[in-house]
């Protein structure tokens, strides 16, 4: 029987998916996304692709952002919380951040947990780890009667210094078990201190236990009539974990989708030699900005999730703060279908609203009315009209009647892009300038379905002189999917022996998941301050971490300090190797080009258009120029050129 694994990537507008067969990939569909449930269309594209049998399922999806966002439709789960005595308004209290210090009408984010639902318990734990209160039986006997009359799906644990002794939570956690499907434990969640932080993560924990478990049960169900193949689910820092551990850590998956495309990038530029890149990921919703150097994916232990942004900056204090670790990404509303509108004054602005797949661009004839920056490429010539490798076709008039309500349809189509790539440029310096990294030394790596209509454009705002076009870029992150490992974390605040710590990590994950291999990070800080720098640890020594500590810091921040280097967290990555698909390229055809009609400096002009599954490697392409493929389009500016790499992808450079 042929070993068939699937791979989708369920995003804001298209649910991506590849088949391989017997190591070697088969097929690659977009399908629209079916956002009330998404499980839906991830099965109508595996019936679409005429799989009767899987034996692998590994997935990516943005189901837990959304329904923190509101989304889907959904209301979050009822939690309660369980706290230390005196301590239960930590999570409404928060942080002394001001989001917008002179918004007369600003308003907080919405508590998670109403204050009814917040109980307390007379137990104590000091800031050594010592039990200075024990938990009495019977006080959570009678606080487990008070929480049944609320009829919460989910309840939330944080106690004082757990970090340091979980055994009051456990006590707690046992009797809850009786009682409540789902636990979120902090000691388990998120142990590190930071009070607010650490409930904070362990609510957000609680609240999504019960989306995520019936999401991934729905999708487990429609999965049945395809042989039941185990399902695992990227995680936030680029790794896959099993069903199991999704739904008892539900945070993990809060970025899933953005952080396949990273590790895709990573993997491809490494078979290519590129030892520094940008990953520049553009789909229908929004972009994403990433790092990655000589094969290390930055990653960063916070996130603030479902809060506001400003021009792709997380606004701190205006969503819910998450210990996890995360793919350090920058994103920023601007997509295919990000809308194009007019502000009171006049003036051109681009999203943050976006069309989505429902009802899409105006071009789409689904009922949009909103121009989007997908009509506008198309308007200009960029995109066909008959799109690649589908059926599907836009509709260039209706594109041009929305625009033109907004201005001169070019004129307005030219502005929009010149917005849209000076967002997206935005997130790149986030992740790169801002971050004391020189992006002119990087190459930038362009997919999802929009990239490569921006590459060329977006590299010469940024003073880069390459940039490459991977193959399959409208399905990257699926792809991304199939060449990640099994991935999972395991963290000690404060280590004594930090040798002996990190080892005791390291068989706690072999003796939980299995994993022989370890990939090891420290957060670190001089003393004094109140943030840390993560240091990827490549020998477990606390001299040889400190040095790293110190070089990072200067890089980022132009400056050392005398003072002592305190190793404040340290994390333990457990891996698990998964096969990889094998790499071919396909010998090619003749080499035919069409012609379409696009928007240069001389006005509109017919250019040679490439099918690009007939480009052979060395084939050198001088724009202006467009190279077609299922799922996107390359755009090749007039000073630039394009030759097709060894395994097919294309290198743009400036001439």
């Amino acid at each position: 029987m042929d070993k068939t694994t699937v791979s989708v990537d369920i995003g804001g507008t298209f649910t991506d998916i590849v088949i391989l067969q017997n190591n070697k990939i088969i097929k690659k569909l977009k399908v629209p996304t079916t956002p009330r449930n998404p499980e839906i269309g991830v099965v109508n594209g595996i019936n679409d692709s005429g799989v009767n049998f899987i034996v692998d399922f590994v997935h990516a999806t943005t189901i837990a952002t959304n329904t923190l966002l509101g989304q889907f439709g959904m209301k979050l789960p009822r939690v309660a919380l369980i706290t230390t005595k005196g301590f239960r308004d930590v999570i409404e209290i928060g942080r002394q951040n001001r989001p917008s210090l002179y918004d007369l009408e600003f308003t907080r984010p919405r508590t998670i947990v109403p204050r009814q639902l917040r109980f307390e318990l007379d137990e104590r734990t000091d800031f050594t780890g010592k039990i200075l209160k024990s938990v009495e039986k019977n006080d959570v006997s009678r606080l487990i009667e008070k929480i049944r009359k609320f009829k919460p799906e989910s309840v939330a644990i944080s106690f004082l210094h757990s970090y340091l002794n979980d055994q009051n939570e456990e006590v707690v956690r046992n009797e809850l078990f009786r009682e409540f499907r789902y636990v979120s434990v902090s000691s388990s969640v998120a142990p590190e201190p930071r009070e607010y932080e650490r409930t904070s993560t362990t609510v957000i924990n609680g609240a999504l236990m019960p989306v995520i478990s019936e999401y991934l049960s729905k999708l487990r169900d429609n999965l049945t009539s395809f042989g039941s193949p185990p399902i695992s689910v990227m995680s936030n820092s680029g790794g896959l974990i099993d069903e199991e551990e999704a739904g008892i850590n539900p945070v993990a998956v809060i970025e899933s989708g953005p952080a396949a495309g990273v590790v895709a990038a990573s993997i491809v530029a490494a078979k290519l030699g590129i030892s520094r890149i940008i990953s520049f990921d553009m789909g229908g919703t929004t972009a994403k900005a990433g790092t990655v150097t000589d094969g290390r994916i930055e990653i960063t232990s916070e996130y603030e999730v479902g809060g506001k942004s400003h021009y792709g900056r997380m606004i701190k204090g205006s969503g819910y703060p998450v210990r996890y670790p995360f793919v350090d990404l920058a994103e920023v509303s601007a997509g295919g279908g990000t809308v194009i509108w007019l502000d009171s004054a006049g003036g051109m602005n681009i999203g943050p609203m976006s069309a989505g797949s429902d009802p899409g661009p105006v071009a789409y004839n689904r009922g949009g009315k909103l121009p989007t920056i997908t009509d506008a490429n198309l308007v200009l010539g960029i995109l066909n009209e008959k799109m690649s490798g589908s059926n599907f076709s836009l509709r260039k008039d209706l594109a041009m009647k929305a625009l033109g309500k907004l201005g001169d349809p070019v004129d307005v189509a030219l502005k929009a892009l010149n917005l849209v790539d000076l967002e997206m440029s935005r997130a790149i310096r986030m992740v790169t300038v801002e971050r004391g990294i020189d992006p002119s030394e990087h190459t930038l790596f362009a997919f999802g379905g929009a990239g490569p209509q921006h590459a060329a454009r977006i590299a010469q705002e940024m003073g880069l002189r390459n940039a490459v076009i991977p193959p399959d870029p409208g399905v990257f992150s699926a792809l991304g999917l199939l060449n990640s490992d099994w991935k999972y974390e395991m963290r000690k605040s404060f280590p004594e022996d930090v040798q002996k710590d990190f080892r005791e990590l390291e068989e706690a994950l072999e003796s939980r998941f299995r994993t022989k291999e370890f990939d090891l990070y420290a957060d670190c800080r001089y003393a004094g301050q109140g943030s840390e720098i993560t240091v990827k640890v490549s020998l477990p020594d606390r001299k040889k971490i400190v040095e790293e500590f110190i070089k990072l810091h200067r890089e980022a921040y132009g400056f050392t300090l005398e003072r002592e280097v305190e190793i404040f967290t340290i994390r333990a990555f457990g891996i698990e190797r998964r096969e990889k698909p094998a790499v071919e390229v396909v010998p090619k055809g003749i080499i035919s080009t069409g012609y379409r009609n696009v928007y240069s400096k001389k006005g509109f002009v017919d250019v040679p258009v490439y099918q690009r599954s007939q480009l052979p490697p060395g084939t050198i392409i001088e724009g202006l120029a467009l190279v077609d493929e299922p799922g996107s389009t390359t755009y090749i500016p007039e000073n630039w050129t394009a030759e097709v790499g060894k395994i097919g992808e294309l290198n743009l450079k400036v001439r």
